[in-house]
């Protein structure tokens, strides 16, 4: 019986081994607030999906809550929390980044449900935590509109709060090896060249990128999300992870061409709104079907949406995602398999 480590190192590989491999996450609200409830909500949302591996979701506060940081949840359908204080107002307050221990306070919270995920599932299937680039750790210090501003008007300051916030996590990622994750969902929320042009990305997050994740380069499932639209997907090719997921059902690159240009494994394939929210199971097998017939009956690929899957997605829809791996068309089948 194949196993899902082996399943996903032959998608590595370009290959398929038994069937695709596929993986769905998504937001926990409310019981991302402790360690213990969010590492029980993970394990139940696998026991019943079943996914090829497992993607641990916190609420993106976790990296920065020990800096000053306040959310509330306020319904999001997304499960995603509404900043209520900031770290930084003015620009000056980026030189006053102090820096995090990953073994205290929330940091040291999350590797604690991290590490009890692993405990749980880790041989079993494959756990990768989340980890945010250090601009998107800035949005949520100062907020989206003030580091934009700041870039522009005191452009070294904010240099030095990034140098402080990759430094704390690159311990974080030190620290969660130690536990046993197999890789790291390195999470660039600013590769849309709406937010940043390419010449403020080479400054501002390429270095500080390529930085955590040869941190993390000794782990085998790293895989790097291209959050939002009109992405510069030429950051697939240059930083060093081996899967690449977008949303590559609402902007382009569409999947085939994502596979080619970086030269990667592709995490994709589903509309998580149109589809998983919207559609029904019928739907979610159209869909998936396509996404195997662009990559040759799904060689390097890994089904899945292009960001976190809704909270009120039909169950009925998700458990659909599984189906359409498991009984393929008979068109997609490889010879002898």
């Amino acid at each position: 019986m194949t196993t899902k480590r082996e399943r996903l190192k032959a998608a590595l590989a370009g290959e398929v081994a038994d069937r695709p491999p596929f993986a769905l996450w998504r937001h926990f609200p409310v019981d991302d607030q402790s360690p213990q409830s969010l590492a029980e909500a993970v394990l139940a949302f696998q026991r019943e999906i079943d996914c090829d591996f497992i993607k641990v979701t916190p609420a993106s506060s976790y990296c920065v809550r020990d800096w000053g940081v306040a959310d509330v949840w306020q319904g999001s359908t997304e499960g995603s929390r509404t900043y209520t204080a900031r770290r930084v107002a003015k620009a000056s307050d980026w030189r006053t980044l102090e820096p995090l221990d990953a073994r205290s306070g929330s940091l040291a919270e999350h590797l604690r449900c991290l590490e009890a995920v692993v405990h749980a599932e880790g041989e079993a299937c494959p756990v990768v935590a989340t980890v945010f680039s250090p601009l998107a750790q800035a949005k949520n210090l100062a907020g989206g509109d003030l580091l934009l501003e700041h870039l522009k008007r005191d452009p070294e300051s904010v240099l030095s709060g990034l140098e402080e916030i990759a430094r704390t996590t690159v311990r974080f990622v030190e620290a969660a090896r130690e536990i046993g994750i197999d890789g790291i969902f390195y999470a660039v929320q600013h590769a849309s060249v709406r937010l940043l042009d390419r010449d403020s990305y080479a400054r501002f997050g390429q270095p500080f990128d390529r930085g955590i994740l040869e941190a993390a380069g000794g782990l085998w499932l790293n895989i790097l999300h291209l959050h939002g639209d009109d992405i510069n997907f030429d950051l697939a090719a240059s930083l060093p992870t081996p899967i690449v997921n977008w949303h590559d059902r609402e902007t382009l690159p569409l999947l085939r061409d994502g596979r080619r240009e970086s030269g990667k494994v592709v995490c994709g394939g589903l509309s998580r709104i149109d589809t998983l929210v919207l559609g029904d199971p019928a739907r979610v097998r159209a869909e998936a079907s396509e996404a195997l017939h662009e990559t040759d009956g799904g060689r390097g690929l890994i089904l899945g949406t292009g960001c976190v899957v809704p909270v009120h997605a039909p169950r009925a829809n998700l458990l659909a995602v599984r189906a359409s791996v498991e009984d393929l068309p008979g068109s997609l089948k490889l010879p002898g398999r």
